[in-house]
């Protein structure tokens, strides 16, 4: 199987990238606190381990995530060679020159024919128990793609709101300034684990709305879709598994098996496990390049769980993915492609050099490269 990092283009393969910037803003601006500013140095280095990745992967349609300078970001992408780059929403300014909430973007080599802000539908709130005031923490983005052979594809760039606790001061109603040192501190971990748990709900409440946007956005159009960006959470997760909607118990004699083969997503991981057993016993092997380990090549057995994107010290998860309808399932028989190479760009988490890596990003990189069906 030829290595995902260096497959040749052709209109058969399209390769799909989910791309975690890690703070992107161009100084002097600053993110999030006053001290938060890169140097020219280090801000040059960053954008040449960003031109680095895309010249070395060439991946063809990419989903941003943590852009706080979008214009920058898209004379990058146009520079390397992506004449198509779309972005919705602008970072919040705190200060005359702090920034947050970083907001997402595409880029690609395709067409973009349209793009739009993704929408919640403030009907929904009420039965899913969400506040009237629900608004996502950063706006998802759908792009139309014009893809080879394909045709128009729904691509969405999302970035779930974090585990970071949200402070409210309802979650502390004493008086500090009366209160023991030990009521204090037990005050104090209380409201940090309610304000997890907020941002629990809210995480919650914005993957519900999302795969609502996404079903009736492709009950209108008919198109393939892929979802890709910074979940945050993992999939398997109660909160974020209905995205796949593997546990439905519908009974109706409309849901038919092809209509919820063709509507339910998947994980670009598990596509590319099936395609697997689909592919023709003469061809190579199928590999995985995962660029952190001690070999080039890993052999990926069955039911492999999927490589980590994220490390919180020594602990690590997988937080970006990747996931896509029934026209990228080989079971499908309607589909038009499968999920035929995974590569996880990781070296610079899991053995990175400083003078190469200092200012890349703390995610991995997820890229997949679709293969159109003949």
């Amino acid at each position: 199987m030829p290595n995902s990092a260096n497959s040749s283009h052709t209109p058969e393969n399209i390769k799909v990238a989910t791309f975690n910037l890690c703070n992107y803003l161009a100084p002097p601006d600053a993110f999030y606190d006053f001290e938060n500013i890169y140097s020219q140095q280090q801000w040059d280095k960053k954008q040449a381990w960003i031109r680095n990745y895309l010249q070395q992967q060439q991946p063809d349609v990419i989903g941003f995530q943590e852009v706080f300078s979008a214009q920058s970001l898209k004379q990058l992408t146009e520079a390397a060679g992506y004449p198509y780059f779309a972005v919705i929403d602008e970072p919040n300014v705190v200060d005359d020159f702090i920034y947050d909430s970083p907001v997402v973007a595409i880029a690609s080599r395709f067409p973009i024919t349209d793009f739009a802000a993704v929408a919640s539908n403030a009907d929904l709130n009420a039965p899913l128990g969400i506040n009237n005031h629900f608004r996502f923490s950063r706006k998802p983005l759908r792009a139309t793609v014009q893809l080879p052979q394909v045709g128009a594809c729904d691509f969405y760039v999302v970035h779930f709101k974090s585990k970071r606790s949200i402070t409210d001061e309802g979650f502390s109603p004493i008086d500090t300034n009366t209160a023991s040192s030990d009521v204090k501190a037990a005050n104090s971990l209380r409201a940090e684990i309610l304000g997890q748990w907020a941002s629990t709900q809210q995480r919650s409440a914005e993957a519900a709305q999302l795969i609502n946007a996404i079903w009736s956005r492709k009950i209108d159009s008919g198109h393939p879709v892929i979802l890709m960006g910074d979940f945050n959470d993992e999939l398997e997760t109660s909160v974020l598994h209905h995205l796949l909607a593997d546990g439905g118990r519908v009974k109706s004699d409309l849901l038919t098996s092809a209509i919820a083969q063709r509507f339910r997503l998947q994980q670009s991981w598990s596509l590319f496990q099936q395609s697997l057993c689909h592919r023709n016993i003469n061809e190579p092997e199928a590999t995985v390049l995962l660029d952190g380990s001690d070999q080039d090549k890993v052999q990926i057995p069955t039911k492999h769980p999927a490589p980590y994107t994220f490390y919180y010290g020594t602990k690590g998860m997988v937080l970006d993915y990747i996931l896509l309808s029934g026209e990228f399932d080989p079971s499908f028989n309607e589909s038009l492609a499968e999920v035929y190479d995974y590569h996880l760009h990781d070296r610079h988490l899991t053995n990175p050099s400083y003078d190469i890596d200092s200012h890349s990003t703390d995610h991995a990189i997820v890229m997949i490269s679709l293969r159109v069906r003949q």
